[in-house]
């Protein structure tokens, strides 16, 4: 097993490009099974879990050809079904939460797809529950075997039909969007999730031939057809590796810019920092933080004490929660964070009380960060990263600190950033990956 062994307490400068996003980059390589044409997409990241992905599809025969740094064609014109019933496949699948968006592609072109219980981060419950039953009202029957223990969809047909999502679930909607592009007549989808992601992947299917209307919003038209085509896809700037960077050079007091950070796709997130007193500016696409020794957090206009809670797009994404509480640790002022969606995401606390932060966890969703203004940085430990967003927040945390510290377990952290060390260290970071 692999660990970062960091030295902290160094200033970092100079820029940075963030990564293809993660999360798009699994969407739109599931939605390459709905045709027999080739796809090219460009921007993938090099990550564990993406890279993962494409041996999958590559399992159950799809052609696969890396044409250049993140690049790569997709064809899917002789996809084995029988795979999708091997152990190899089982096996896999079950270590990639991403897999279940394979449903809704298969479910549509080949009337069959199965669901091995989905791997993934460990922050609490997340149900699929959205996922089946968008299947079973476009018409699939769903049903378990217990003795595989996994899951089967599959259906003679999808027919259109509106529905109203229980929960705004952003791989949910994905995968019933690709179900129901080729499904016959018009299916409605409202408290759809309107991230970026599916906005991108939206834009991809409609390249393809699709008829998808009210891209970008909670409300989407879809018009079936029936075949889609190849096209050229271009993955956006990953959204949480610019609000990793931000809060990086926030602990770190650095002078960073951020480069291509695709601004129009950023939603809340910049402000949000703002609000936890970060400083930076936008140069077209790029954002420059110059060096701040000290960062004040905002109150509401009525003096109460500033709440950072997660919310579904366009609010401020889960993922970003861990970095804005490290963030926070050395802000001048109190913050309230607020984890509304997963119950098991802030337990990484403890960790950072280690390391001298002052934090009250009152709750599984709810903790209270005394800001320390960098009048007394945080100490390095050990420490084993619980998940992929938590364990880079722990990486900004070490990086800030005096002295050494040890983080196991950064296969995690690999999952979605891309040579996060050797980036780091072009930096100026004291970081090396050790076993």
């Amino acid at each position: 097993m692999a660990a970062f062994e960091i030295i902290g307490g160094n200033r970092l400068s100079g820029e940075i490009v963030p990564q293809g996003a993660k999360n798009e980059a699994l969407q739109v390589i599931c939605a390459v099974l709905l045709t027999a044409e080739k796809v090219t997409i460009s921007n993938v990241p090099n990550i564990r879990d993406v890279n993962k992905l494409i041996e999958l599809v590559q399992l159950i025969g799809v052609k696969v050809e890396k044409l250049g740094e993140g690049e790569f064609t997709f064809q899917a014109d002789a996809v084995n079904l029988d795979a999708l019933r091997s152990e190899d496949y089982a096996k896999r699948a079950t270590e990639l939460r991403g897999s279940i968006m394979l449903v809704g592609p298969l479910l549509t072109r080949f009337g069959y797809a199965v669901v091995p219980q989905p791997g993934g981060d460990k922050i609490g419950r997340r149900r699929l529950d959205t996922h089946y039953i968008g299947f079973q009202k476009l018409g699939a029957e769903v049903g378990y075997v217990e003795s595989e223990s996994q899951m089967t969809v599959t259906t003679k047909g999808l027919k259109g039909v509106y529905m109203l999502l229980d929960e705004a679930s952003v791989t949910g909607t994905a995968n019933i969007v690709m179900a129901a592009v080729m499904a016959q007549g018009t299916t409605t989808v409202f408290n759809a999730a309107c991230e970026p992601y599916l906005f991108q992947l939206c834009t991809m299917l409609n390249a393809m031939g699709a008829k998808i209307s009210g891209v970008g919003s909670n409300l989407l038209i879809i018009e079936g057809v029936k075949e889609l085509g190849g096209c050229a896809h271009r993955i956006l700037p990953d959204i949480i590796e610019v609000g990793s960077f931000l809060g990086l050079a926030a602990m770190t007091q650095s002078e960073l810019t951020i480069k291509n950070v695709g601004r129009e796709h950023l939603g809340i997130t910049p402000e949000i920092f703002q609000r936890l007193g970060l400083e930076f500016e936008f140069r077209n696409d790029d954002i420059y933080i110059p060096q701040q020794d000290h960062y004040k957090v905002q109150r509401f206009f009525d003096g109460s004490i500033m709440t950072i809670a997660d919310a579904p797009w366009p609010g401020f994404t889960p993922d970003l929660i861990s970095v804005a509480l490290v963030m926070a640790t050395q802000a001048k002022g109190s913050v309230l964070i607020h984890q509304k969606m997963f119950e098991s995401r802030l337990f990484f606390v403890d960790k950072l009380i280690e390391m001298g932060a002052q934090i009250i966890l009152c709750d599984p969703h709810r903790a209270v960060v005394i800001g320390m203004n960098h009048e007394q940085a945080l100490r390095g430990t050990r420490m084993t990263s619980p998940d992929i967003r938590a364990g880079v927040s722990l990486l900004i945390a070490a990086l800030s600190a005096d002295g050494k510290s040890i983080i196991d377990n950064i296969e995690q952290i690999d999952r979605g950033y891309q040579n996060i060390d050797g980036r780091l260290r072009s930096l100026g970071a004291n970081i090396k990956r050790v076993n």
